[in-house]
């Protein structure tokens, strides 16, 4: 064994049984799948940003799927400047390339409950602090009210 093989054989003993507080299996894939959109992005490739969107959509179990295409209609309704986007192979709908909101389902980090949220180029500021992600279990008319009025609001 040369010094190169004795040191990764101590450094892999040495690590052995202990467990890696690192990024997830769930957050690896995410980080692969922007890996792949930004690459798709530079290599000119042309792609229908909503039939990605929507094939992402269809992916999902029937709750988080009936939940995101609701809000995608919200979206097209009422923010048409918004334009479909995956995003670390999430739903997005984006403003001059840059992700305003996006829909992040339980499944995809093993979560209790999806999550609709916003990014610093929302237009949601209000005083020195605001909610930026909202759970959602199931959308309701109330619920889609808010979110109409908060794509509204982030989307001007």
């Amino acid at each position: 064994m040369n010094g190169t093989q004795k040191r990764t054989a101590k450094k892999a003993t040495a690590t052995q049984g202990k467990s890696y507080d690192g990024f997830t299996d769930e957050e690896r894939g995410a980080m692969k799948e922007r890996a792949k959109e930004l690459k798709a992005a530079s290599g000119g490739a042309v792609d229908d940003a909503e039939a990605a969107l929507l094939e992402k959509i269809a992916e999902m179990p029937e709750a988080e799927r009936a939940m995101v295409e609701r809000i995608h209609a919200i979206v097209k309704e009422n923010a048409p400047e918004l334009k479909p986007k995956l995003w670390y192979g999430m739903p997005g709908w984006a403003k001059d390339g840059k992700v305003v909101c996006f829909f992040q389902n339980a499944g995809k980090f093993k979560s209790r409950y999806s999550t609709f949220g916003f990014n610093d180029s929302a237009n949601l500021d209000d005083g020195e602090m605001w909610p930026t992600a909202f759970a959602l279990t199931k959308l309701t008319a109330a619920g889609e009210k808010q979110i109409t009025a908060l794509v509204k609001k982030a989307a001007s």
